[in-house]
C-alpha cells in the first residue's frame, strides 16, 4: 500500500474520531491571517482579488511543498505522519455530520431560535426569517454541498497532490467561502477566488454525485431518483458544483431542494431540484447518513485509483 494512501486513510480516521482540532486550528489561523492581509490588498477590482487569492494560495502551497519535503527525507513514518496531518486538519466531514445531527434534534423540539443561531455553523445564509422548514431545507442543503466541499474533494486531493495539494485545496475553499459571494465589497474582489474554487471542486463534485447513486440504497433512498435529478435539474443551479451534488441527493431521498435562498447580502431564486416533497427533519438525519456513507466512498475511490496506478 502507498505511503501516500496510508496517510490519507490515516487523515481520515483521525478526521472519524477527533473530528476538528478544538484550538488552533490551522484553517482558522489561514483565515484570520487572510482576513488581515485583505485589509492591506482590497481594491474593488478583479486584479486585486487575483493578487489576493495568489499571495495567500502561493505560500500555502510552498508551506506544503516544505512539508512534504522534509518528511521524506526523514522516512517513511514521517512522510506518512505528515500527510495525516495534512489531510485531517483539511476534512471537515465529522464536524458536519455532528451539526447535521445536532441541527436536527433543534429542529425535532421546535427549538427555532437555537437552529437559527446554528445555522451558520453549515452555510452562510441569514437564518432570521427562516422558519422550521426553511432550517431544514437549508441545513440539508448545506449538508449536501458540503459532503464534497469538506470531506471528499479534500480526499481526492490529498489523494492527488499529496500535502501540497490538499493545503493548496484547503485554502481556495477556505478564500471563497470567505470572499467568493456576491456582496457589493466582493462581487470583484472575489471573482479569482470563486472561479478557482469551481475549478478544483469540478471533478470532486461529481464523484460526490456518483457515490450518492451508489450509496442511496443506505437509507433507502432511490439510485435512479439521484440519476434523473442529476441528469435533468444540476445544470439550473447557479453553481456548476453545488447543483450537481444537491440534485443527486435530493433525487436520491425523493425530496424537493431549491427556491428562494436569502443571504445577508441578496436574495437568490433557486431552481427546483428533485420532485419529491418538502424535506423533513427525517430526511435531514439521513442526508447525514448519506454524507457519512459518501464519505467512506471516497476513501475507497482514492485507494482504487492509488492501486491502478501503481505498475
Amino acid at each position: 500500500m502507498s505511503i501516500r494512501l496510508v496517510g490519507v486513510l490515516a487523515g481520515y480516521l483521525a478526521d472519524l474520531v477527533l473530528g476538528d482540532p478544538q484550538r488552533g486550528h490551522p484553517v482558522a489561523v489561514f483565515g484570520q491571517a487572510a482576513a488581515k492581509l485583505e485589509h492591506v490588498t482590497y481594491r474593488d477590482s478583479r486584479i486585486a482579488g487575483g493578487v489576493h487569492l495568489g499571495l495567500l494560495v502561493g505560500v500555502v502551497g510552498v508551506l506544503g511543498m516544505v512539508l512534504q519535503r522534509s518528511a521524506g527525507r526523514r522516512g517513511r513514518l514521517w512522510s506518512i505522519a505528515t500527510t495525516a496531518t495534512a489531510s485531517w486538519v483539511s476534512l471537515g466531514g465529522t464536524s458536519l455530520a455532528h451539526t447535521g445531527l445536532a441541527m436536527s434534534r433543534l429542529l425535532d423540539r421546535g427549538d427555532v431560535e437555537a437552529a437559527r443561531r446554528l445555522l451558520p455553523s453549515l452555510c452562510g445564509r441569514d437564518p432570521a426569517g427562516l422558519d422550521g422548514a426553511g432550517l431544514t431545507r437549508a441545513a440539508l442543503e448545506s449538508v449536501a454541498e458540503n459532503t464534497s466541499d469538506a470531506a471528499v474533494a479534500p480526499l481526492l486531493w490529498a489523494t492527488a497532490g499529496g500535502v501540497p495539494g490538499v493545503l493548496v485545496y484547503r485554502a481556495v475553499n477556505t478564500l471563497d467561502s470567505m470572499i467568493g459571494h456576491r456582496s457589493p465589497r466582493h462581487i470583484r474582489f472575489g471573482w479569482a477566488a470563486a472561479r478557482l474554487d469551481d475549478a478544483a471542486n469540478y471533478v470532486a463534485a461529481r464523484a460526490t454525485a456518483a457515490l450518492v447513486v451508489v450509496c442511496a440504497p443506505v437509507v433507502g433512498g432511490s439510485p435512479s431518483g439521484a440519476v434523473r435529478a442529476w441528469r435533468r435539474d444540476a445544470a439550473r443551479h447557479p453553481s456548476p458544483n453545488a447543483g450537481v451534488v444537491e440534485a443527486a441527493v435530493a433525487g436520491a431521498l425523493g425530496v424537493r431542494l431549491g427556491g428562494p435562498t436569502q443571504y445577508h447580502h441578496e436574495l437568490q431564486i433557486r431552481p427546483t431540484l428533485g420532485d419529491g416533497r418538502l424535506p423533513t427533519v427525517a430526511d435531514l438525519r439521513r442526508a447525514v447518513v448519506l454524507s457519512r456513507a459518501v464519505q467512506a466512498g471516497a476513501v475507497l475511490l482514492a485507494g482504487l485509483s492509488i492501486y491502478r496506478r501503481r505498475p
